[in-house]
Protein backbone atom coordinates (compact mmCIF):
# COMPACT_ATOMS: atom_id res chain seq x y z
CA UNK A 1 0.00 0.00 0.00
CA UNK A 2 1.59 3.30 -0.97
CA UNK A 3 2.04 6.00 1.17
CA UNK A 4 -0.25 8.85 1.11
CA UNK A 5 1.64 12.26 -0.63
CA UNK A 6 1.87 14.95 1.72
CA UNK A 7 3.74 18.54 1.24
CA UNK A 8 6.20 19.44 3.84
CA UNK A 9 6.58 23.44 4.42
CA UNK A 10 9.45 24.60 6.32
CA UNK A 11 9.10 28.42 8.28
CA UNK A 12 12.98 29.58 8.85
CA UNK A 13 13.05 32.48 11.45
CA UNK A 14 15.48 35.49 10.80
CA UNK A 15 16.56 34.88 14.28
CA UNK A 16 18.39 31.61 13.41
CA UNK A 17 16.27 29.92 15.84
CA UNK A 18 14.89 26.57 14.47
CA UNK A 19 12.82 25.96 11.85
CA UNK A 20 9.73 24.93 11.84
CA UNK A 21 8.04 22.33 9.70
CA UNK A 22 4.33 21.63 8.87
CA UNK A 23 2.94 18.54 7.54
CA UNK A 24 0.08 19.39 4.81
CA UNK A 25 -1.57 16.00 3.28
CA UNK A 26 -1.96 16.19 -0.16
CA UNK A 27 -6.25 16.66 -0.35
CA UNK A 28 -5.15 19.90 1.74
CA UNK A 29 -2.90 21.07 -1.12
CA UNK A 30 -5.54 20.02 -3.51
CA UNK A 31 -8.41 21.82 -1.52
CA UNK A 32 -6.29 24.84 -0.99
CA UNK A 33 -5.39 25.06 -4.94
CA UNK A 34 -9.23 25.22 -5.75
CA UNK A 35 -10.12 27.32 -3.44
CA UNK A 36 -7.52 30.33 -4.32
CA UNK A 37 -8.64 28.85 -8.50
CA UNK A 38 -12.13 30.00 -6.97
CA UNK A 39 -11.40 33.30 -5.33
CA UNK A 40 -9.14 34.15 -8.48
CA UNK A 41 -11.81 33.83 -10.60
CA UNK A 42 -14.92 35.33 -8.56
CA UNK A 43 -12.79 38.59 -8.27
CA UNK A 44 -12.34 38.48 -11.83
CA UNK A 45 -16.18 38.11 -12.21
CA UNK A 46 -16.25 40.55 -10.07
CA UNK A 47 -14.05 43.79 -11.55
CA UNK A 48 -14.93 42.32 -15.24
CA UNK A 49 -18.62 43.45 -14.11
CA UNK A 50 -17.87 46.45 -12.27
CA UNK A 51 -16.71 47.82 -15.30
CA UNK A 52 -19.12 47.13 -17.11
CA UNK A 53 -21.45 48.56 -14.78
CA UNK A 54 -19.19 51.85 -15.27
CA UNK A 55 -19.28 52.06 -18.63
CA UNK A 56 -23.02 51.51 -19.01
CA UNK A 57 -23.50 54.19 -16.14
CA UNK A 58 -21.26 56.65 -18.33
CA UNK A 59 -22.37 55.72 -22.16
CA UNK A 60 -25.95 57.18 -21.63
CA UNK A 61 -24.27 60.80 -21.01
CA UNK A 62 -21.93 59.97 -23.49
CA UNK A 63 -24.65 59.68 -25.49
CA UNK A 64 -26.43 62.76 -24.72
CA UNK A 65 -23.36 65.06 -25.66
CA UNK A 66 -23.42 62.83 -29.64
CA UNK A 67 -26.60 63.54 -30.09
CA UNK A 68 -26.86 67.27 -29.07
CA UNK A 69 -23.73 67.54 -30.88
CA UNK A 70 -25.29 66.32 -34.32
CA UNK A 71 -27.99 68.08 -33.44
CA UNK A 72 -26.40 71.04 -33.42
CA UNK A 73 -24.57 70.09 -36.80
CA UNK A 74 -27.97 69.40 -38.22
CA UNK A 75 -29.64 72.81 -36.73
CA UNK A 76 -26.76 74.62 -38.72
CA UNK A 77 -26.47 72.85 -41.73
CA UNK A 78 -30.68 73.55 -42.14
CA UNK A 79 -30.20 77.40 -41.45
CA UNK A 80 -27.62 76.96 -44.37
CA UNK A 81 -30.12 75.63 -46.76
CA UNK A 82 -32.13 78.06 -45.77
CA UNK A 83 -29.82 80.83 -46.81
CA UNK A 84 -28.91 79.42 -49.95
CA UNK A 85 -32.38 78.73 -51.15
CA UNK A 86 -33.25 82.27 -50.25
CA UNK A 87 -30.34 83.17 -52.57
CA UNK A 88 -31.49 80.88 -55.29
CA UNK A 89 -35.18 81.77 -55.26
CA UNK A 90 -33.65 85.56 -55.56
CA UNK A 91 -31.93 84.25 -58.75
CA UNK A 92 -35.26 82.63 -60.35
CA UNK A 93 -36.58 86.65 -59.18
CA UNK A 94 -33.47 88.00 -61.15
CA UNK A 95 -33.69 85.99 -64.18
CA UNK A 96 -37.73 86.73 -64.86
CA UNK A 97 -36.74 90.30 -64.72
CA UNK A 98 -34.03 90.08 -67.55
CA UNK A 99 -36.04 88.07 -69.69
CA UNK A 100 -39.12 90.21 -68.99
CA UNK A 101 -37.96 92.45 -72.11
CA UNK A 102 -37.91 89.55 -74.45
CA UNK A 103 -40.98 88.08 -73.75
CA UNK A 104 -44.63 88.41 -76.13
CA UNK A 105 -45.47 91.83 -75.64
CA UNK A 106 -48.38 92.13 -72.91
CA UNK A 107 -51.28 93.03 -75.36
CA UNK A 108 -51.03 90.18 -77.36
CA UNK A 109 -51.26 88.00 -74.85
CA UNK A 110 -54.96 86.66 -74.56
CA UNK A 111 -56.11 85.02 -71.37
CA UNK A 112 -58.08 81.92 -71.56
CA UNK A 113 -60.49 79.71 -68.69
CA UNK A 114 -58.02 76.80 -69.46
CA UNK A 115 -56.24 75.14 -66.36
CA UNK A 116 -55.05 72.42 -65.29
CA UNK A 117 -52.26 70.11 -63.58
CA UNK A 118 -52.12 67.31 -61.33
CA UNK A 119 -52.90 67.45 -57.61
CA UNK A 120 -50.14 67.36 -55.09
CA UNK A 121 -49.91 64.94 -52.45
CA UNK A 122 -50.49 66.01 -49.36
CA UNK A 123 -47.70 65.18 -46.87
CA UNK A 124 -48.71 63.52 -43.81
CA UNK A 125 -49.30 65.23 -40.95
CA UNK A 126 -46.56 66.17 -38.52
CA UNK A 127 -43.85 65.18 -41.49
CA UNK A 128 -40.61 67.01 -40.93
CA UNK A 129 -38.19 66.11 -43.73
CA UNK A 130 -34.68 65.48 -43.28
CA UNK A 131 -31.69 67.04 -43.73
CA UNK A 132 -30.93 64.75 -46.68
CA UNK A 133 -34.20 65.19 -48.26
CA UNK A 134 -33.38 69.02 -47.52
CA UNK A 135 -30.22 68.81 -49.43
CA UNK A 136 -32.17 66.93 -52.13
CA UNK A 137 -34.31 69.30 -52.63
CA UNK A 138 -31.71 72.76 -52.47
CA UNK A 139 -29.49 70.46 -55.20
CA UNK A 140 -33.29 70.40 -57.66
CA UNK A 141 -33.72 74.07 -57.12
CA UNK A 142 -29.91 74.79 -57.65
CA UNK A 143 -30.15 72.88 -60.77
CA UNK A 144 -33.15 74.64 -62.45
CA UNK A 145 -31.32 77.97 -62.10
CA UNK A 146 -28.72 76.71 -63.52
CA UNK A 147 -30.47 76.10 -66.38
CA UNK A 148 -31.78 79.10 -66.45
CA UNK A 149 -28.31 80.55 -66.14
CA UNK A 150 -27.29 78.74 -68.87
CA UNK A 151 -30.01 79.50 -71.25
CA UNK A 152 -29.64 83.16 -70.23
CA UNK A 153 -25.74 82.97 -70.88
CA UNK A 154 -26.95 81.78 -74.91
CA UNK A 155 -29.27 84.56 -74.92
CA UNK A 156 -26.42 87.24 -74.14
CA UNK A 157 -23.93 85.45 -76.41
CA UNK A 158 -26.80 86.66 -79.53
CA UNK A 159 -27.94 90.14 -77.87
CA UNK A 160 -23.74 91.06 -76.44
CA UNK A 161 -23.08 92.33 -80.29
CA UNK A 162 -26.46 94.51 -79.96
CA UNK A 163 -26.00 95.85 -76.84
CA UNK A 164 -22.18 96.70 -77.27
CA UNK A 165 -24.09 99.01 -80.35
CA UNK A 166 -26.32 100.97 -77.35
CA UNK A 167 -25.06 104.14 -75.74
CA UNK A 168 -24.83 102.89 -72.60
CA UNK A 169 -21.53 104.06 -70.96
CA UNK A 170 -21.91 107.67 -69.40
CA UNK A 171 -19.74 109.87 -71.31
CA UNK A 172 -18.31 111.58 -68.51
CA UNK A 173 -18.73 111.06 -64.69
CA UNK A 174 -20.15 113.90 -62.60
CA UNK A 175 -23.36 115.15 -60.53
CA UNK A 176 -26.60 115.74 -62.76
CA UNK A 177 -27.53 119.11 -62.57
CA UNK A 178 -30.65 118.82 -64.99
CA UNK A 179 -32.63 115.75 -65.84
CA UNK A 180 -34.83 115.14 -68.68
CA UNK A 181 -38.19 116.44 -68.84
CA UNK A 182 -39.97 119.44 -68.00
CA UNK A 183 -37.89 121.64 -65.65
CA UNK A 184 -38.38 125.46 -65.01
CA UNK A 185 -36.20 127.41 -67.13
CA UNK A 186 -32.32 128.94 -65.65
CA UNK A 187 -32.92 132.22 -67.67
CA UNK A 188 -36.50 132.92 -66.98
CA UNK A 189 -38.23 130.59 -64.18
CA UNK A 190 -40.94 129.41 -66.88
CA UNK A 191 -40.94 125.77 -67.30
CA UNK A 192 -39.30 124.18 -70.30
CA UNK A 193 -38.97 120.76 -71.62
CA UNK A 194 -34.87 119.80 -71.59
CA UNK A 195 -34.04 117.18 -73.66
CA UNK A 196 -31.21 115.92 -72.28
CA UNK A 197 -29.07 115.24 -69.17
CA UNK A 198 -26.68 118.47 -68.10
CA UNK A 199 -23.65 116.69 -66.30
CA UNK A 200 -21.70 118.68 -64.03
CA UNK A 201 -17.93 118.74 -65.03
CA UNK A 202 -15.40 121.19 -64.53
CA UNK A 203 -13.54 122.70 -67.24
CA UNK A 204 -11.65 120.50 -69.61
CA UNK A 205 -13.19 117.12 -68.26
CA UNK A 206 -12.83 114.25 -71.21
CA UNK A 207 -15.88 113.32 -72.99
CA UNK A 208 -16.09 109.38 -73.80
CA UNK A 209 -18.11 108.04 -76.69
CA UNK A 210 -21.01 105.83 -75.36
CA UNK A 211 -20.74 103.31 -77.74
CA UNK A 212 -18.72 103.20 -81.96
CA UNK A 213 -20.63 105.34 -84.03
CA UNK A 214 -19.43 107.48 -86.84
CA UNK A 215 -19.31 111.41 -86.23
CA UNK A 216 -22.00 113.62 -88.30
CA UNK A 217 -21.31 116.76 -87.30
CA UNK A 218 -18.46 118.65 -85.23
CA UNK A 219 -18.98 122.75 -84.78
CA UNK A 220 -20.77 125.59 -83.34
CA UNK A 221 -24.54 124.85 -82.70
CA UNK A 222 -26.46 127.46 -81.78
CA UNK A 223 -27.04 127.31 -77.84
CA UNK A 224 -25.08 124.58 -77.46
CA UNK A 225 -21.99 126.26 -78.07
CA UNK A 226 -19.09 123.85 -79.41
CA UNK A 227 -21.13 120.95 -80.19
CA UNK A 228 -20.61 117.13 -81.42
CA UNK A 229 -22.48 114.56 -82.48
CA UNK A 230 -22.34 110.99 -83.33
CA UNK A 231 -24.52 108.30 -85.03
CA UNK A 232 -24.46 105.26 -83.98
CA UNK A 233 -26.79 103.33 -86.57
CA UNK A 234 -30.58 101.72 -85.90
CA UNK A 235 -31.55 105.67 -85.98
CA UNK A 236 -29.76 106.48 -82.36
CA UNK A 237 -27.64 109.58 -82.47
CA UNK A 238 -26.02 111.30 -79.39
CA UNK A 239 -25.32 115.09 -78.75
CA UNK A 240 -22.51 116.45 -76.53
CA UNK A 241 -22.91 119.96 -76.17
CA UNK A 242 -21.13 123.09 -74.59
CA UNK A 243 -18.07 121.67 -75.07
CA UNK A 244 -14.68 123.85 -75.29
CA UNK A 245 -12.57 121.25 -77.31
CA UNK A 246 -13.37 118.62 -80.30
CA UNK A 247 -11.02 115.90 -80.69
CA UNK A 248 -12.27 114.26 -83.99
CA UNK A 249 -13.80 115.61 -86.99
CA UNK A 250 -16.78 114.95 -89.07
CA UNK A 251 -16.94 111.34 -91.08
CA UNK A 252 -14.59 110.32 -88.27
CA UNK A 253 -15.23 107.11 -86.87
CA UNK A 254 -14.92 106.32 -83.14
CA UNK A 255 -14.91 103.38 -80.85
CA UNK A 256 -16.86 102.80 -77.63
CA UNK A 257 -14.95 104.47 -74.39
CA UNK A 258 -12.76 106.68 -76.79
CA UNK A 259 -12.00 110.27 -75.99
CA UNK A 260 -13.97 112.37 -78.49
CA UNK A 261 -14.06 115.85 -76.16
CA UNK A 262 -13.32 118.09 -73.43
CA UNK A 263 -15.97 119.99 -71.20
CA UNK A 264 -16.33 123.24 -71.51
CA UNK A 265 -18.52 126.14 -70.90
CA UNK A 266 -19.73 127.62 -74.47
CA UNK A 267 -23.19 128.51 -75.80
CA UNK A 268 -25.77 128.98 -73.45
CA UNK A 269 -24.57 127.81 -70.43
CA UNK A 270 -24.82 128.94 -66.58
CA UNK A 271 -21.29 127.43 -66.03
CA UNK A 272 -19.14 123.64 -66.67
CA UNK A 273 -21.20 121.19 -67.73
CA UNK A 274 -21.71 118.35 -69.90
CA UNK A 275 -25.46 118.38 -71.95
CA UNK A 276 -25.73 114.78 -73.21
CA UNK A 277 -28.77 113.84 -75.41
CA UNK A 278 -29.81 111.06 -77.02
CA UNK A 279 -31.94 111.17 -80.14
CA UNK A 280 -33.85 107.69 -80.92
CA UNK A 281 -36.10 107.96 -84.77
CA UNK A 282 -35.96 111.96 -84.69
CA UNK A 283 -37.08 112.00 -81.07
CA UNK A 284 -35.24 113.00 -77.63
CA UNK A 285 -35.16 110.01 -75.07
CA UNK A 286 -34.21 110.06 -71.77
CA UNK A 287 -30.60 108.95 -71.10
CA UNK A 288 -31.26 107.15 -68.17
CA UNK A 289 -32.96 104.63 -70.17
CA UNK A 290 -29.70 103.59 -72.02
CA UNK A 291 -27.19 104.07 -69.26
CA UNK A 292 -25.99 101.08 -66.95
CA UNK A 293 -25.13 102.45 -63.33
Amino acid sequence: MSRARRLNIFIVSSDGSRPVRVHLPGWAVSAAVVVVTLGFTTVSVLVGDYIRVRKLAASPAALQRELAEQHGIVTALRKRIAEIRLEVGSWRELDAKIWEPFGPDVGLVRRTPGIGGATALPEPAGHKPSALEELDGLAETVGEAGQNLRALERLMEHAGKALALMPSRWPVRGAVNSEFGTRPSPWTGAEEFHSGLDIAADRGAGVHAPAPGTVVFAGEQGEFGLCLILEHGHDIRTIYGHLSKLLVAPGQQVVRGQLIALTGNTGKSSGPHLHYEIIVKGHSVNPRLYMWN
